[in-house]
Formats: structure tokens, C-alpha cells, sequence
């Protein structure tokens, strides 16, 4: 028996009146998603626990089987996982986002922040304006003198570590929830070392603005990446190992250091595919490809993970978000079912999102979201098509995401 899970991130979402009132799982179209679900079943979950803020960080850790409340410090110590960065004794990470802040001679906190990907800019031009912000000589000496560190990655997605910080009351905010907005309100408040952190990310908007690679995004039309953002702030983190809570050895398959960091902490294997994004431009079919082989290998589990839909949510892109869910449907759903069917494996597989992102504030929702049961050996006929109202209709988890793993392995029966 062979268990897979499929987390399309941030593609639930509420009613869009562009799509005649609505949601892009109900405009798009899924045969393979809406036929697994007419004969499966389909219910709703909540993951991310309340009172913790809504996001994927919250949300998968949830989906694993961890309790936030107990184990959760901050996003960034689980990306950093990923890589190997160890945190040690009063150690902080924080993510630190290129970010896209609107040109212009106003004063740094009366900019806007249009983009939280530094324009979906790519992992080559990322690496190089970071590094040439960590060496340039004024900021060099301002991250020494704050005790910071940065440990570049080939995405937007880059984790800064400052030593013998005190973050006692300090209040970051995810730049994907503000876009459009003035950075004045949202810059890093709380606590002296905010105002250090602060001063960092002007003098970053200064460096960075007519850095040449920047000067060439915009002439090719693209949003230059002239600023960083610090967030997500954690210590370090110990997980329970997946397969003595589970008694399952497994895979995670994503392009995001987040799921790659909780697998690594959670004792699974993770798989990095080539041409993986974490976009909508993502090696869907070598994701599939690579799930699939890890099961003949003998794993039990894999977990596949697709950041589009939500990438194409925070950048405003209702049209690339439909292409997203359409394309999770098409070219991994479809392809990963046929597989299994023809290696003669009886599989069960879950599909959810882990959070809604929602077209009308392109930011994150805690609300609870549709997810689809299916066994292949079973045609418990639904007969619903996968949305969310669907899942309304359905059995509502009153465990939340910590019923998730025991329901796909068949370990909540009584």
C-alpha cells in the first residue's frame, strides 16, 4: 500500500467576483481532481491553528502531524533546516526577502512595496545582488557591527542569521500580506533591535536601487529587486521524527526550503528536483517523476508540493492561478494517479491546500480549506466535484490538520 499527499499551496480561495462570483477551484477546470473526489470523499480541514498566524509555515507543520503551539519559533528555522544552517545558542534567523519597493525620491518608509519576490526575480540575479549587498562596504559594516550573516539561496527566498540578538517584543511583518501598501506601518517595530534591522533594510533600498542588474530588470519591463525584508524570526527547532509517529518512511518534493526543512527536522527524505521554481513555470512532471520512483524504491509515503497557486495569488495574477490549479490537475493529479494504477500499487491519496490565499487581498487565510480522500480500492461515491463548497458539505475534521496523517494511513479507525 502506498500513501501520497498532495498540497497545491494557497489554491483555495473564497468567491472571486471576476469569475461570476465563483472560486478559482470551481472556474478552473480539474477532470482528474473532480473524478478522484466523485469517488472519494471530500471534506474540510482546518490547518492553521488559531491564534498562530495563517501561512504555509503554521499550516504544513500542522499537516505533518506537529503541534505549532508547542514546537513553532518562527518560519526561518525551518527554512534554514534545509540547507544545513545550524542555529546555536542565542542565534536568530530571519527570512530575508529580495523585495520590489516602488521607485521614486520619497523618503524609504513612504515607499510602497509592490512586489514580495523582488519581481519573481530568478536564483541567478538573487545570488548576485545579495552578495553584492553583504560586500559592499557600507553595509558590510553595518550587518558586522548588527551581527549578521546571510546565507544566500537561488530563489527570492535568501536566510539571514543574526548572533546574540534579543528580539524580546519585536513585531515583523510578512511583506506577501502588504503588497501595495505603504512600508511605513509594517516596517520592524518592538524592540531596540528592530530599529537595527530597520536601518539595514533602508540602507539596502539605497545600495540596491541602481544596482546594474536592477537598472536591466527595468528596462526589460520587470520590477527591480532594490530592497531586502527581514521576517519570519525563530530560534531553533527539534521536530518528532515522522516514521516513529507514523511507523512510515517517506519523501517531500517541493522547490520550497520551508517543506524541505520541516521533512529534514521530521526525519523524511527529500528529493530536489532540476527545473523545480517554486513558479508557475515549475517542473511539474519531474516532481511526479520523482514521487513515484521513491515509492518503487520502497517508501511508503511521498508528499508532493506545489507553491504556484499561491505565488500567483500574492503577485495578483488571477489568471496564472487558475493556470496553476489547471496544471497541478493535468500534469501532476493525472500523471501520478496513472502511474501508480500502472505499477499495480493500491494507493490512498489526500489533496488539499494548506491555506487559503485570497484573490481580493492577495494575502493568506486561516478559513478552513477542501481536502480530497481517495482509495484506490475503494469507490465511496461522493459524487462532488473538489471546491470548497464541496468540502463544506462534507465531514469537517474536529481535530484539524492533526487528523490528516492518521486518516490517509488508516490509523484513526477505532
Amino acid at each position: 500500500m502506498k500513501y501520497v499527499l498532495v498540497i497545491g499551496d494557497g489554491m483555495a480561495d473564497n468567491p472571486v467576483p471576476e469569475l461570476g462570483g465563483k472560486t478559482p477551484l470551481e472556474y478552473a477546470k480539474i477532470p482528474n481532481l473532480d473524478a478522484l473526489a466523485g469517488r472519494g470523499e471530500v471534506g474540510a480541514v482546518t490547518n492553521c491553528p488559531k491564534g498562530l498566524p495563517p501561512g504555509s509555515d503554521t499550516a504544513i507543520l500542522s499537516i505533518f502531524g506537529n503541534d505549532p503551539w508547542k514546537c513553532y519559533t518562527g518560519r526561518s528555522p525551518l527554512e534554514a533546516a534545509a540547507t544545513g544552517i545550524k542555529l546555536n545558542a542565542g542565534d536568530v534567523s530571519y527570512r530575508c526577502n529580495m523585495v520590489a519597493l516602488e521607485d521614486g525620491d520619497k523618503p524609504y518608509a513612504e515607499k510602497k512595496i509592490l512586489s514580495h519576490s523582488g519581481g519573481s526575480i530568478d536564483g541567478r540575479e538573487s545570488i548576485a545582488l545579495i552578495e553584492a549587498l553583504f560586500f559592499h562596504p557600507a553595509f558590510m559594516a553595518a550587518a558586522r557591527a548588527a551581527g549578521m550573516s546571510v546565507n544566500p539561496a537561488p530563489s527570492f527566498r535568501h536566510i539571514a542569521v543574526q548572533t546574540g540578538a534579543d528580539i524580546t517584543g519585536i513585531k515583523l511583518i510578512p511583506p506577501h500580506d502588504h503588497l501595495g501598501e505603504v512600508i511605513g506601518p509594517i516596517l520592524p517595530s518592538g524592540c531596540p533591535n528592530a530599529d537595527v534591522l530597520r536601518g539595514l533594510m533602508e540602507l539596502s533600498n539605497r545600495i540596491l536601487d541602481h544596482h546594474p542588474i536592477n537598472e536591466e530588470r527595468r528596462s526589460e519591463g520587470k520590477l527591480p529587486a532594490n530592497g531586502v525584508w527581514f521576517w519570519a524570526e525563530g530560534t531553533g527547532v527539534e521536530l518528532e521524527s515522522f516514521q516513529s509517529k507514523y511507523h512510515k518512511k517517506g519523501v517531500v518534493i517541493s522547490a520550497v526550503p520551508l517543506c524541505h526543512g520541516i521533512a529534514r527536522l521530521s526525519g523524511l527524505d527529500v528529493e530536489v528536483v532540476e527545473g523545480a521554481t517554486g513558479e508557475l513555470d515549475t517542473n511539474y512532471e519531474g516532481k511526479v517523476e520523482h514521487a513515484v520512483r521513491a515509492l518503487e524504491r520502497g517508501a511508503d509515503f511521498a508528499a508532493i508540493h506545489v507553491e504556484a497557486p499561491d505565488e500567483c495569488t500574492h503577485n495578483g495574477d488571477l489568471k496564472g492561478k487558475l493556470q496553476a490549479i489547471e496544471w497541478l490537475d493535468s500534469r501532476v493529479v493525472g500523471p501520478l494517479t496513472e502511474a501508480l494504477s500502472s505499477r499495480g500499487f493500491d494507493y490512498r491519496l489526500l489533496v488539499l491546500s494548506d491555506h487559503k490565499t485570497l484573490t481580493a487581498t492577495r494575502g493568506h487565510d486561516g478559513d478552513p480549506v477542501p481536502f480530497l480522500l481517495y482509495d484506490s480500492r475503494v469507490d465511496a461515491q461522493s459524487g462532488l466535484p473538489y471546491n470548497e463548497k464541496s468540502g463544506a458539505s462534507g465531514r469537517h475534521l474536529p481535530d484539524g490538520a492533526a487528523a490528516l496523517m492518521p486518516m490517509l494511513f488508516e490509523q484513526d479507525k477505532t
